[in-house]
């Protein structure tokens, strides 16, 4: 099993190199983050062993079961990319470093004051934005971005360090280029009008369109099916 993942995550990372240089960038500047959800413990051990130091997992009861199992998650950093309700709050804030699905200023609230309660550092956070606005899909619209994050930013619990986005699932490419190209965007107006704003991560692209999101200036890609194969 080790062998495969690691022939995949070859590819995958030629991949994306190839994509970044087409246009003009570092591949360095891409992070690759490994989606376990739904895979065993086995393969997030298959992703230490290859020198991948993140996971990312969509179920804090999913999340939590593995962290049980596994022997040792030293160094490894959890992020959670799945929409979080409210009441499963504490509980993400003590088993992930990162929580990428921030999708309204409630949910940052309810976060911060968890923080603060449990004696915990700023918790590293995405805003998780919405810009074809399909219903199904959680985040905030275009208009709302900039003035959500500004707010966000102030709550003492949180650090925020950018976007995410999820594009819709089997879109053609002039669908998920103006996806990505519109949430590249309102990253970039949060920078500019925003003060002490860095932004330095935008997480978006997944297995079916990675090398899209990359070109429009992801990241950060998540990726399950096409290192891990299928769940």
């Amino acid at each position: 099993m080790n062998d495969l993942i690691e022939a995949r995550l070859t590819q995958v990372t030629e991949r994306v190199a190839r994509a970044a240089e087409r246009v003009g960038r570092s591949p360095e500047d891409v992070q690759i983050l490994p989606v376990t959800k739904g895979h065993s413990k086995s393969a997030i051990e298959s992703v230490l062993s290859l020198g991948l130091n993140c996971v990312g997992e969509n179920r804090v009861p999913e999340a939590e079961a593995k962290q049980t199992e596994l022997d040792n998650t030293s160094g490894l950093s959890w992020h959670l990319i799945g929409r979080l309700q409210r009441n499963k709050a504490r509980r993400a804030v003590r088993l992930f470093d990162v929580i990428e699905s921030v999708d309204s200023l409630r949910l940052a609230e309810t976060l911060s004051r968890i923080v603060e309660e449990e004696d915990h550092e700023p918790i590293e956070t995405l805003v998780q934005v919405n810009p074809s606005r399909e219903v199904s899909k959680a985040g905030s619209s275009p208009e709302e971005t900039v003035s959500l994050v500004h707010t966000i930013c102030h709550l003492s619990g949180l650090r925020v360090t950018g976007l995410m986005t999820m594009a819709p699932f089997g879109a053609d490419e002039t669908v998920l280029r103006n996806v990505f190209s519109k949430t590249y965007e309102l990253l970039r107006r949060c920078r500019d009008e925003i003060p002490g704003f860095e932004g330095r991560v935008l997480s978006m692209g997944m297995s079916s369109d990675f090398e899209i999101a990359v070109e429009e200036g992801s990241t950060r890609v998540r990726l399950g099916t096409v290192i891990l194969g299928e769940r």
